[in-house]
This record gives structure tokens, C-alpha cells and sequence, in this order.
């Protein structure tokens, strides 16, 4: 049966004591014969159960020994709630024990709405093996269906043998998302669709793939804007609309740039043949005997392909013993002993008020979150403070902006820190919210101060929508602030904030792919100049004392729609002393004819304007300096 709060028991198992339910006299026992009384005692006593975790309410764990509609029940209770519910409190992560689940005849398909992950426990994706389809499709409204809303979900460590043959349209793995929805760790053995054609217009805004395997036939992008897959295996992809990037990618399309090329067909990819350092993201599984651990993936250096298809993923593990599982009513004070006293942490699903920030001190510590944690600060603090620089993990959770302005969302490392290339921290899936789901406000959301920092999957969104969402209601500056050196991030959303939307001032960076949106609402240009005679702010500043970076497939977007012409002078600013060829696959893109003004160059003066004169068309700059 299944247990809501996550208690799972195993087979009956005895354990010895001193005790001697027979009354053997001990003295007439010798050799063999004392070796079979104390077996005969040891099973004769009652058994005893081992209990998994305590993850809370909201973690539910599947095994294959549970009747299939039982699971399906769940499942489908939970989509129902969490698919509209966009900005709710309720937070769900789903878990599969190591085993087969669903059959050709009686397969398993569901849905995942906002705020589930769903992930197996096995340590390597072949462990745990779903006939049938784990799905996202697009939310219909007037008469609209798109998927450009589809947040906050997750997908992982398992494999999907597709069977769903009588869905219809619907046949297929159908991953309809756009930001803050990563695939990690996944084998798909069947068609894949990453747009939901089913229903019109399907837009689709972005997304992130990292070390799974495709092995059904071309992915279809369709009507994803952009998307960024790293260190995977596929089978082919098809079409591409303006932003498609492949880093490490076996199977990725050839290097074609702009889109209007002859040779690429409309379909513009940025492609680099391995990625430079990556670090995978740490995962929960259960070993052999049933207990839980945490696996910490290895660091790699100039990787192509997933980390598992030959052999078990580099790395270490760490026994659920030595972390400290938290649940939303544990106060900050408490998580922050725990982590004083040398525990790694989970964040079980929930949502975080906390009144301290959380204190990360010690190098190599694991901060994983489980369905979508979220933290959101009181009293202007800063809601998390890295202050290791070497080793550190945290992936998987939200951080929200509280009311008053906090400074700073997450403090991630110190220059001074020490640092090390052979054991980077990381960032992975982590993602920042200033309004949307409640009023919020930070000047900052996250700044990465440590050397050889990996950022892998962040979204960064001032909202455009939702509760307090105002030019004066959810103020934020900037969405992220690197003073660290070598730093290298895949998958940069950053979107919406007021200033330079991102401050990159460390030496030796590297940023392969960048998705942004300039804010929406600025309500003269007047309040909205990075200096006198400049307009507006660049969405991406390499600060003029950097003199090493590195750029790849990088756009940004604008929509003013305060009804007067807004305008930014440039989308990208270097220091134009860099390398030649620094900067590569740059696009503007004026968004919709409902908006007015626009950008007048992509980099540093260079390039032309997208504005209403070409609506919906990239301007790109292949290369800079």
C-alpha cells in the first residue's frame, strides 16, 4: 500500500540479544553447538520493521509490489490539484523504488502539474523502468492552449518505455514546458515531443535537458523558442525557432547560426562538441539493501554524452544518516545547527518563512531540495549564505522575494574563499521569483562570488503576472552577480528585472546560453536609462575590468507595453578589448506587434534593431569582437 507519509516497511528481519529464550545452560554450550543455539535465539525473537526517512506528507513513494491503479490514483489526484495551480503552496515530490511500473497491456501515464518532481531511486535511470508516459501538455484557456506557463516541475532518474498507443494525438512522451521545468537522468525509448501540437497555438517558451538518452527518432522542438540540452544522447532533433543550443550533445545537430542560413533551414543551433566542466546534480536512491543515500556526481572536464550510458556515473555517495531532512515547520535557527554540526540538508516540499538565513559553512555540503521547496525571507534578510567556496551543491528549490527588500535572495560563495577546479561548487535547478506567487522584493536575487562556480539550469524571473506585480510593487534590480572567476553557467533565464539583468565582473566566464526578457513595464524612458544619452540597460553586462569571457547562443527579447516607445540602446555590453570572436550567437527579437519601442543594436553598438518594423524576427551577431 502506499504510505503518505513516506514510511516504507521492509521484510521482517530479527536481530540478536544476550537473552536465551531456550534456557540452554551457556556453560554446556561449545563450538558448533553454541553457534547453532545462538542462531536458533536470534530467530526466534520477534521481527522488527525498518522505517524509511521521515520526508513528510508530501513525498509519496512507489514500489513495483503496489497495485498499479493505486498508484495511478495518486498520480492522477495530484495532477488534477497541481496543474491549474500555478501559484499555490502546495509543493509534491514523487518517488520510484527500483523496479518495473506499468506493463504493455496496462500501462502507467500521467500528468505533472506545478510544483512535482518526479524521480526514481535507483542509481542509475535503467533502475527504474515506466511503461507508459509521464506527460505535460498545454493549459487551455479562452480558447488558447500554450504551454508558456509551465513551471516549476521536474523529471528524473528513470527510463520511459512509451506506451500509450490509443492517446490519439497524444501518443508520444509529451514534454510541453517552458523555464524552470528540467529533464535530468532520463532514458526515453519512444517518440518525444517537447511542444504539445494537439491543441493551437502550442507556443512554447524554453527549457533544459541534461545527461538523458532519446532513442526514439528526432526530438520535436515544434514551437520552442529556445532550449538549451547539455551532455546528452539523441536520436536527432527537429525544427528549431530562434535559440536552440546543444552543448556535449551526441546525435545534436551540426553548428548552424544564423537560422536564415540556406543550409539551416530556418532552424538556428548554437552547437559546441563537448562542454567545458559540468557537474551533474545530486540525487536521492536506494541501494540494495533498502537504504537511502544521497549520490553526488563527480566533476567532468570537456564531456560529451550522459554519465551513466557506459557505466555507473563518477562520484560518491553520502548515507541519508549524515544530512539533516527538514520539514516547512522547522524554524531557520534549527536548520541553521544542524548544518553547524556538520549535517548536509534536505528541504522536503513546503513552503520556507524564515527569519534567519540559512547558514551553509562547511565545504562539500549537499543542500538538496524534494518537490519544489520554496524559501522566502522575513524582515529584508538574506534567505541563504554560501560562504564556502569549494564543493558546495545546492539544486532543486525556489527562492521567492519576501516583503520588506531583502538584498540579497542567495549569497553563493566569497572570492576569498578557497577554491577548487577539481571539486567546483554548484548550482543546479535553483530558481528565484520576485512576486508572482505573493508581493516580493530584492535588489539582488543571486550572487555567485566563488572561483570555478558551476550554474546549471537557473531561472530568474521578476513576474510579469501574478500578485504584486507593479514597476513599484515587485522593484529588483538585478536577477544575477558574478564576481566569482571561471565561472561557467548553462541555462540562464534571466527575466523581467529593472537594471542590468545580469552583472558578470569575474575573470575567465563562461555563459552557454542565455534566454531574457527585458522588463515589461517600464513606465517612461525617463526611468529607464542605464546613463545620460543611454537608453534603457543592457540585459547582459561584462563589467570593463573583465579581460577573459566567453559567450554562446545568447538572446534577449523585448515587449514594452506601457503603450509608448521604450527603447534599450544595447541588449549585450562587453568590454570590447576582449578575444576576438568572445561572443557568439547573439539575437535581439521585438516580440509582439502589441508592444512598442525596442532595441537599437545587439552588442556594444553593433548590429541592427529589432522593433516594430520586424516583429517576430531575429537580429543577430554571429561574432564579437
Amino acid at each position: 500500500m502506499l504510505y503518505a507519509d513516506s514510511t516504507r516497511l521492509f521484510p521482517a528481519r530479527n536481530f540478536l540479544t544476550i537473552s536465551n529464550p531456550r534456557r540452554v545452560p551457556l556453560h554446556r554450550i561449545r563450538g558448533a553447538a553454541m553457534i547453532v543455539a545462538l542462531l536458533a535465539a536470534f530467530f526466534a525473537l520477534a521481527p522488527f520493521a525498518k522505517a524509511a526517512p521521515n520526508f513528510g506528507a508530501n513525498v509519496y513513494i512507489f514500489n513495483p509490489t503496489m497495485p498499479l491503479t493505486q498508484i495511478q490514483a495518486t498520480v492522477d489526484a495530484i495532477a488534477t490539484q497541481q496543474i491549474p495551480n500555478q501559484f499555490g503552496t502546495q509543493r509534491y515530490a514523487l518517488l520510484f523504488e527500483p523496479g518495473t511500473y506499468g506493463s504493455t497491456a496496462t500501462p502507467l501515464n500521467f500528468q505533472v502539474g506545478y510544483y512535482t518532481s518526479v524521480a526514481g531511486l535507483g542509481q542509475s535511470p535503467n533502475d527504474v523502468v515506466i511503461n507508459g508516459s509521464i506527460d505535460v501538455y498545454n493549459q487551455c484557456s479562452d480558447g488558447s492552449c500554450i504551454a508558456l506557463t509551465n513551471f516549476w516541475r521536474s523529471l528524473s532518474n528513470l527510463t520511459i518505455n512509451v506506451t500509450n498507443p490509443t492517446f490519439g494525438c497524444y501518443t508520444g512522451e509529451f514534454w510541453a514546458v517552458s523555464q524552470a521545468a528540467p529533464m535530468r537522468r532520463v532514458l526515453v525509448n519512444g517518440a518525444a515531443t517537447l511542444m504539445d501540437y494537439c491543441t493551437s497555438p502550442s507556443f512554447a517558451s524554453g527549457g533544459f535537458i541534461a545527461d538523458s538518452e532519446f532513442t526514439g527518432g528526432s526530438i520535436v522542438s515544434g514551437s520552442q523558442q529556445q532550449w538549451i540540452t547539455r551532455n546528452s544522447n539523441i536520436d536527432g532533433w527537429s525544427n528549431g525557432v530562434w535559440n536552440q543550443v546543444f552543448s556535449g550533445v551526441i546525435g545534436a545537430p551540426a553548428q548552424c547560426f544564423p537560422g536564415t542560413l540556406p543550409a539551416c533551414g530556418g532552424n538556428p543551433y548554437t552547437t559546441l562538441a563537448t562542454s567545458p566542466v559540468t557537474r551533474e546534480e545530486p540525487y536521492l536512491y536506494m541501494d540494495s539493501s533498502g537504504n537511502y543515500n544521497v549520490f553526488v556526481p563527480a566533476v567532468q572536464h570537456n564531456s560529451v554524452g550522459t554519465t551513466w550510458g557506459s557505466g555507473a556515473t563518477p562520484g560518491s555517495s553520502i548515507p541519508i544518516s549524515k544530512f539533516f531532512i527538514a520539514q516547512p515547520t522547522n524554524s531557520a535557527a534549527q536548520i541553521d545547527v544542524q548544518l553547524l554540526l556538520g549535517k548536509n540538508l534536505i528541504l522536503t516540499p513546503g513552503i520556507y518563512n524564515l527569519n534567519l538565513p540559512l547558514l551553509v559553512t562547511r565545504p562539500d555540503t549537499v543542500v538538496l531540495g524534494l518537490g519544489f521547496p520554496t524559501l522566502i525571507p522575513e524582515n529584508g534578510i538574506v534567505s541563504m549564505i554560501v560562504l564556502p567556496s569549494k564543493g558546495v551543491m545546492v539544486s532543486g528549490m525556489i527562492f521567492d522575494a519576501g516583503i520588506p527588500n531583502s538584498p540579497l535572495l542567495l549569497q553563493f560563495g566569497t572570492p576569498l574563499g578557497a577554491s577548487s577546479s577539481s571539486d567546483p561548487s554548484a548550482l543546479q535547478d535553483v530558481f528565484f521569483r520576485i512576486g508572482g506567487a505573493e508581493p516580493g522584493q530584492a535588489t539582488v536575487s543571486l550572487s555567485v562570488g566563488s572561483n570555478d562556480t558551476i550554474l546549471d539550469d537557473i531561472w530568474a524571473w521578476r513576474a510579469d503576472h501574478g500578485s504584486g506585480v507593479g514597476w513599484t510593487d515587485n522593484t529588483a534590480d538585478t536577477g544575477l552577480v558574478v564576481t566569482g572567476n571561471n565561472v561557467t553557467a548553462y541555462g540562464l533565464f534571466i527575466e523581467h528585472y529593472q537594471k542590468y539583468e545580469v552583472i558578470w565582473a569575474g575573470n575567465g566566464g563562461t555563459d552557454i546560453f542565455l534566454q531574457n526578457e527585458m522588463p515589461y513595464d517600464p513606465p517612461s524612458q525617463a526611468a529607464w536609462m542605464e546613463a545620460p544619452g543611454v537608453d534603457g540597460w543592457a540585459a547582459f553586462k561584462v563589467t570593463n575590468n573583465v579581460t577573459s569571457f566567453k559567450g554562446y547562443g545568447m538572446g534577449s527579447y523585448s515587449f514594452f507595453n506601457q503603450g509608448i516607445n521604450i527603447y534599450a540602446a544595447n541588449a549585450f555590453e562587453v568590454p570590447p578589448t576582449l578575444a576576438k570572436s568572445s561572443m557568439n550567437d547573439l539575437l535581439t527579437i521585438f516580440l509582439s506587434t502589441s508592444g512598442s519601442g525596442g532595441i537599437l543594436n545587439v552588442i556594444n553598438n553593433t548590429g541592427g534593431s529589432s522593433t516594430i518594423a520586424n516583429p517576430d524576427t531575429p537580429v543577430t551577431v554571429v561574432s564579437y569582437p
